[in-house]
């Protein structure tokens, strides 16, 4: 049986090489598209973990974005100088700085979020809707997979 899906003497397309060329393509287009927010795919990631979990710590952040706690204070200084987050506790050494998203990071989360949402439609636009829902459960299910390896 010929698996090249209509290209006789070709191979299949590699899934893993497909997902890479249009992650790549994807996120490209989600980097300039937050950008005109004043987002970036970090910022919006750590409102989201945010908003989910309000009171969370740089640590316990950063250990959810897969990045330092170093990393993520710094990314938490820049929503802070914008007013989307403010701190509810004590910061300094030693103690551990507790953070909750303003009403305008809210907004920000939304814009971000909005952003996330029309560049998901335009990708999905040539599949019927049944195969779009389809496609996104299961790069869901890929997600979570990959994420307990």
């Amino acid at each position: 049986m010929d698996d090249s899906e209509g290209r006789p003497g070709l191979p299949a397309p590699n899934a893993a090489l497909l997902l890479a060329v249009l992650g790549r393509a994807v996120r490209a287009d989600i980097d300039a598209a937050l950008a005109e927010c004043g987002l970036s795919m970090r910022l919006l990631s750590a409102l989201g973990h945010l908003a989910h979990q309000p009171g969370l710590s740089y640590s316990e952040l950063g250990r959810r974005a897969g990045v330092t706690a170093q990393s993520m204070q710094a990314t938490f200084r820049r929503l802070e100088d914008t007013g989307a987050v403010v701190r509810t506790s004590p910061g300094g050494r030693g103690n551990t700085a507790r953070l909750e998203l303003t009403d305008a990071g809210r907004s920000l989360l939304r814009q971000g979020r909005q952003v996330l949402g029309r560049i998901e439609a335009d990708l999905l636009a040539v599949l019927p809707e049944a195969d779009g829902a389809r496609l996104r459960h299961l790069l869901g299910e890929l997600a979570v997979r990959r994420a307990k390896r």
